[in-house]
């Protein structure tokens, strides 16, 4: 096996090193990961406190406290 195989079958190549710092890339990484807000509108707020509700109330939800759905 030559040295840049093994390099790049154990991830030490350095290839996925490079950020993505365009506009797509930073917007798809908000997307994806989500932070709190650093400025906006009394109702971006509301949305966000929203949001994080729902978020805790998903990680609280047990799978036994689910009802099967009647047919």
């Amino acid at each position: 096996m030559r040295a840049d195989e093994f390099l790049k079958k154990y991830g030490l190549d350095g290839s996925d090193d490079k950020a993505d710092h365009s506009l797509r890339g930073k917007s798809l990484e908000r997307a994806l990961h989500p932070s709190q807000p650093r400025s906006g509108t009394p109702h971006d707020w509301e949305d966000w406190e929203k949001f994080q509700a729902s978020e805790a109330e998903k990680a609280s939800t047990t799978p036994s406290d689910k009802k099967p759905h009647d047919k």
